[in-house]
């Protein structure tokens, strides 16, 4: 069984990562709201960042086995990069739209049903969700990436 992991930690260690990151936010969320909620391990957003700390257990195991002046240690990490900007940036953008929509819904329609949902608001992270998810990433890359 090691000799599988040695020869695909690379994809191994960085699913490990991001489910575990996952399911940290189905614990939290339990010790918030003494409630299980199995829909947190699919939802986005929330702390930690499970693609931040896949990411960059991918990039850190890259850098480990690979040297950080590869190639390909060069190609995760500006992935990573781009990766927990859009996370940061970009989905929590979206996510802060959404809140203003579904806020202008609300107050047009405050008289009758509408039938659509509303659009999810809980879509980025915060640059501390994005920050947690990398140090997990990179601990776990360092210490189990050899």
């Amino acid at each position: 069984m090691l000799a599988f992991y040695d020869q695909y930690r690379a994809i191994i260690l960085p699913i490990v990562c991001g489910l575990a990151a996952q399911l940290s936010k189905v614990v939290s969320f339990y010790i918030r709201e003494r409630k299980i909620n199995l829909k947190r391990m699919t939802e986005p957003g929330g702390m930690p960042s499970s693609h931040s700390a896949a990411i960059v257990a991918l990039c850190t195991v890259v850098g480990v086995e690979n040297g950080i002046n590869s190639t390909v240690f060069a190609v995760t990490f500006l992935l990573s990069l781009v990766i927990m900007y859009e996370a940061a940036g970009l989905r929590r953008a979206a996510g802060e739209q959404a809140e203003v929509l579904n806020r202008i819904v609300d107050e047009f329609f405050r008289d009758r049903r509408v039938s659509e949902g509303k659009l999810k608001q809980w879509l980025g992270h915060t640059p501390v969700e994005v920050l947690a998810g990398a140090a997990i990433g990179f601990i776990a890359g360092f210490l189990f990436g050899r």
